[in-house]
């Protein structure tokens, strides 16, 4: 069999993360014991709470220690099984790291029915950054018919998904993204009503004027400087669904907000959330986006980089918004 390629985190980080934190290493494939199965991963997911887990004493999930292997989660088949729950050639989700084999009893583990679907959507639409997506505007917001919907880090995986969900509701949809390419992309093909370049010199200015009748819901994703133009836009009784601070994890100091008073002049909610903790919302999620896939609702974008040796530089290009949609790894075949 094939050595069993594991990407670790050996530098501690200060500011942006790069390619000099990982290091790649040849292990031994796996063998099942009694009780155990081992899976050939095919997809990885690159996502930005990886990135939150390499700093020290973080308490948004376990945080990594030096000589670990890289966290994030796969795709992949079932090569070898000794558990009565798991057979050879099944499709299994894990959170196991960026390797290329995965060794599970099964508690990190999850079978998938592909469904018709790619495996690779287990990963984004379908998978956590999708579930994130409906999490925070069916539950969080519970957005209306009418209302204006903001959505920060527009072209990314959770926001491409969000758009369509907003669109479906009868919400005028207004992106935030990082430059001209991205905002015609967040227009032209996943369907935005306007995008906002938050790079723009004006960027306050062209918020204001893309969001005419104010903000009422805030999908959040960047924090920052973006977060705070997007407060001062906030109408009564807006809702805020805090799903991310992507612009704040390469910071040695974090940005201070700086309009948070509005956000009691405004009788604003604001709602931290992790989809971990709304498990409970996962089947309705879950039917909703299969249905809008099958009748080609949703825009499925993903940026696929080959070999799981190019992983470190894709995970910090991801930082400097490289990527369109889902960002992915392709492991194996």
């Amino acid at each position: 069999m094939h050595p069993n390629l594991q990407i670790r985190f050996v530098k501690p980080v200060t500011g942006p993360v790069t390619a000099e934190h990982f290091a790649i290493e040849n292990a031994p494939v796996p063998a099942a014991r009694e009780g155990e199965f081992v899976v050939r991963n095919a997809f990885l997911s690159l996502d930005p709470y990886q990135r939150r887990q390499m700093m020290p004493g973080v308490h948004y999930a376990q945080p990594l220690r030096v000589g670990d292997v890289m966290v994030g989660r796969t795709i992949g088949r079932v090569v070898e099984s000794r558990h009565s729950g798991f057979a050879v050639g099944d499709w299994v989700r894990c959170s196991l790291g960026w390797q290329s084999f995965s060794l599970s009893a099964g508690e990190h583990a999850e079978k998938i029915e592909l469904d018709g679907f790619a495996p690779s959507l287990y990963l984004g639409i379908l998978g956590s950054p999708g579930i994130t997506a409906w999490v925070g505007l069916r539950h969080v917001a519970k957005i209306r018919a009418g209302e204006t919907v903001a959505i920060s880090a527009a072209t990314g995986a959770v926001g491409s998904v969000a758009v369509r969900l907003a669109k479906s509701t009868g919400c005028r949809v207004v992106g935030i993204a990082g430059g001209p390419a991205k905002c015609a992309f967040a227009v032209e093909t996943l369907g935005y009503d306007a995008c906002v370049d938050y790079q723009a010199q004006d960027f306050s200015g062209l918020l204001g004027r893309a969001t005419p009748a104010g903000v009422d819901v805030d999908f959040e994703n960047v924090g920052g400087p973006v977060f705070d133009a997007v407060i001062a836009r906030l109408n009564q009784s807006a809702r805020v669904a805090l799903c991310g601070l992507v612009s704040q994890y390469n910071l040695s100091e974090p940005y201070g907000m700086r309009n948070i008073a509005e956000l009691l002049n405004q009788n604003v909610m604001l709602q931290g959330f992790r989809v971990g903790n709304y498990e409970y919302c996962r089947e309705a999620a879950l039917a909703e986006l299969k249905e809008r896939l099958r009748k080609g609702e949703m825009a499925v974008q993903e940026t696929i980089t080959d070999g799981l040796a190019n992983a470190p530089s894709a995970f910090a290009a991801m930082f400097a918004g490289s990527h369109l949609g889902k960002a992915l790894v392709r492991i194996g075949e």
